[in-house]
């Protein structure tokens, strides 16, 4: 395919702001490029020594690949792993302040490990009646835990209580759901049962792994090296030699463990299973549409990493590959935990991923799940901006979802069937129409005959629209209402819409939290 050029997002932000938005509104958006935002955090992390351009020789997913999924918009994230058989708040990060005793106990949990509430039919049903088009799952999270039937052995790791302190000691094993009373492929299930459904597929994987001390230190890695800074270009941030290792005893507790520099043939040894474990999920569950990679690996290893990402698109050409660390290589980039406040300066593509819980893992308390209205809000706002939405809920160590949050998720499902015309598949307006106000947000069809404007908060009897044009409304409706509403043309108020006295009661509508009115015209773009 050919190169797509990396300024032309430029090139639209000056052309925008040198035209009337009246005017600017008639032309297409800029192509897709791949320019991670010069203000995210993990572009800002890893660009002192991952290449702005990539290698000529390198290439991207398909622009097909890119379209599908530009036009899922509704996702799920599922974060699922041994953390989750304690019930903590925060998937793996708690490992790194427990204690030694505690780490210890973590790492041999697996033993016992059987649970047997899972059922990735329902998963997936689940995701079905939620109108979700996709899910991404914890294939191995930063513990090292893999959730599927990895062929590849740790040699090395660490007894965090041998006589004398922590210690690197020889293991083998595959520290996987395989070695547990379960012995089920978690993984090939849910592909399984996802193919059936026409589900796309995201495996996320975490490039760093605590387990295996080969991979000390990269990650966060709780096996810490004289050589860190060096190796890992500081990621926890700029500073002093002296100001990384404060943030690392603050991160770790007090608990700061240094062992010796991995040999090359540790590194050797870490590059190659890694390699494996890529090459083992986009070989053995068919066709993967999305790799959801995660953390950072640092400068010197930085040609190896380089390397393998080739060796997956070798082996999945148009798999879309998450850009944490590996910067521009990448297909999509994931702001976490918000949505952007208005339309990126990329016109790279985006997927918000956010928790419906206090965390991505599992949350038992069900007043700590945020509701479908926020669902719905936060899926209108990035869809709107040009983006996709992941909400993020974890099942219990036995494999069930909370109650609230099926439910939350079954509301939303209800929400999209029918207003979901104005979500899937469809694109943004061009420039700065994707809003009016704080109540409005627009989509718009990818043939560009239709414009959908959301209405977050119920507008009485009368709603003025002035970011439309009169040929770009000659016929106006609400989803899931039959009638044809009526409007007329101000030069002031714009498009006024009158809203049907019988919609004034709230029984009476067609769904809640947030309502869709579609707009054809002569023309929409």
């Amino acid at each position: 395919m050919d190169r797509r050029v990396f300024l032309s997002a430029a090139s639209a932000a000056t052309l925008a702001a040198a035209l009337p938005v009246k005017l600017f509104a008639q032309h297409a958006e800029p192509p897709i490029e791949h320019r991670l935002p010069p203000t995210d955090a993990d572009f800002q992390r890893s660009s002192s020594y991952i290449e702005d351009v990539p290698l000529h020789e390198y290439h991207w997913a398909s622009e097909r690949a890119v379209e599908a999924f530009q036009d899922l918009k509704f996702g799920l994230r599922i974060h699922w792993g041994l953390y989750s058989i304690f019930g903590r708040r925060g998937e793996s990060w708690p490992f790194l302040t427990l204690p030694f005793s505690e780490r210890e106990s973590y790492n041999h949990a697996y033993q016992t490990w059987n649970p047997d509430q899972f059922d990735a039919d329902a998963w997936m049903s689940l995701c079905q009646q939620s109108g979700l088009k996709m899910f991404a799952f914890t294939s191995k999270h930063q513990e090292g835990f893999s959730m599927f039937d990895t062929k590849t052995r740790v040699r090395q790791r660490a007894n965090w209580t041998a006589a004398g302190g922590p210690k690197i000691e020889d293991c083998d094993l595959s520290y996987s759901i395989m070695e547990t009373p379960f012995r089920r492929d978690v993984v090939k299930e849910l592909t399984d049962a996802a193919h059936k459904r026409g589900i796309k597929i995201d495996l996320y994987f975490s490039h760093s792994d605590w387990y295996d001390a080969d991979f000390r230190p990269y990650g966060w890695h709780p096996l810490q090296v004289p050589s860190s800074p060096e190796l890992t270009a500081r990621e926890s941030g700029d500073g002093t030699v002296q100001e990384f290792w404060d943030k690392l005893k603050k991160r770790f507790a007090g608990q700061l463990v240094i062992v010796p520099d991995p040999t090359p043939e540790e590194v050797k040894r870490m590059v190659q299973r890694h390699r494996a474990q890529l090459t083992e999920l986009l070989t053995n569950y068919g066709n993967i549409d999305m790799m959801c990679l995660d953390i950072f690996w640092g400068p010197k290893v930085w040609p190896e990493m380089r390397e393998t990402i080739v060796k997956m698109r070798q082996l999945q050409p148009d798999v879309m590959l998450r850009a944490r660390g590996i910067g521009n290589y990448g297909d999509y980039y994931t702001p976490e935990g918000f949505v952007p406040s208005s339309k990126e300066a990329t016109r790279m593509p985006w997927f918000v991923i956010y928790p419906l819980g206090s965390s991505f893992s599992y949350e038992s308390d069900g007043s700590k799940y945020k509701g479908t209205g926020w669902i719905v809000n936060n899926l209108v706002d990035a869809t709107a901006k040009g983006g996709n939405f992941m909400v993020g809920v974890g099942p219990s160590g036995q494999g069930s979802f909370h109650p609230t949050a099926v439910e939350q998720l079954h509301e939303t499902g209800k929400w999209l069937k029918v207003n979901g015309e104005g979500i899937y598949a469809t694109r943004p307006r061009p420039g700065t129409l994707w809003s009016e106000g704080d109540n409005l947000r627009f989509t718009r069809s990818k043939d560009n005959k239709t414009i959908y404007c959301f209405l977050l908060k119920w507008p009485g009897k009368i709603l003025s629209i002035k970011s439309v044009e009169a040929a770009q409304a000659t016929s106006v409706k609400m989803l899931g209402y039959p009638n044809d509403l009526v409007t007329r043309w101000d030069a002031q108020q714009g498009l006024v819409v009158t809203v049907p006295e019988q919609l004034q009661q709230e029984s009476n509508r067609p769904c809640d939290f947030a309502w869709c009115l579609k707009l054809t015209g002569a023309h929409t773009a």
